[in-house]
């Protein structure tokens, strides 16, 4: 049974989708968006490149069409938050080589994925994928669908080792900027919250995480899979605080 499109994001002939990318790499950023201008019926909506960005994006923009690299997310935390933020949103992940899982592409459509694309996926194939997941609301490349009919391998014990996510929404975000080094004032301005706010944020991921401080907390959350490390092909690539928001575009008749 598909998902139908919430009554928020209205949908009617003569309006275009709206496309966004959340991934670290700007040269790939830039592929996407020139694949977007050019494909009839989307139009770029902006960029992310980190997991709290996102969420802003997400907030601020709305975007119809969210892409998400695999490697950003493997996990698939962020892929839940996003999902459950905006239940309209269509979601279409990226996969990496290194992600080319059951697992994955599993976690993936449990968290709220519609579709499943490999990253190097010529363009043509990804321009089909949205049209697709937008029209069917579920969408696997031919190249992964083979994956998901495999078992889900289990840890030793029998449990599934796929990491939960105990923080909210807001505490996510609030985490991920405690790990690049900021404190609560430049925390509170990033996400637009008093820095009272900033403070029970953090109190409450303390104890969530069983957590001493800050930095026991950030260690806990990369031990666990909260928190992921950049991808490799993100190496050396500033991170962003801010998402990117494009410039607005004429509509087009819709994909």
């Amino acid at each position: 049974m598909t998902r139908s499109i919430e009554p928020n994001r209205p949908q009617h002939p003569g309006r275009s989708l709206g496309v966004a990318s959340i991934d670290p790499v700007p040269l790939f950023r830039d592929g996407l968006s020139a694949l977007v201008h050019r494909t009839q019926g989307l139009h770029w909506a902006g960029h992310a490149a980190s997991h709290h960005s996102a969420l802003q994006l997400a907030e601020q923009v709305r975007p119809d069409v969210a892409l998400i690299d695999s490697g950003l997310d493997p996990q698939c935390h962020l892929t839940k938050l996003l999902a459950v933020g905006d239940p309209a949103l269509l979601i279409i992940v990226l996969v990496r080589q290194s992600n080319r899982t059951a697992q994955y592409l599993t976690a993936a459509i449990g968290a709220g994925a519609h579709a499943a694309i490999p990253r190097e996926a010529e363009a043509r194939r990804l321009a089909e994928a949205i049209r697709r997941a937008y029209t069917d609301r579920r969408y696997i490349d031919p190249a992964l669908s083979a994956l998901i009919a495999r078992p889900k391998r289990q840890s030793p014990d029998g449990t599934n080792t796929k990491a939960q996510m105990p923080l909210s929404r807001r505490e996510y975000q609030v985490l991920q900027l405690v790990a690049e080094g900021l404190e609560n004032s430049a925390i509170a301005k990033i996400l637009y919250l008093s820095v009272e706010t900033v403070r029970t944020h953090v109190k409450s991921i303390l104890r969530k995480l069983s957590a001493r401080d800050r930095t026991h907390a950030v260690t806990t959350a990369f031990r666990s899979g909260i928190l992921v490390t950049q991808p490799n092909d993100a190496v050396g690539v500033p991170r962003e605080t801010q998402f990117t928001k494009a410039a607005g575009s004429a509509e087009t008749p819709t994909v």
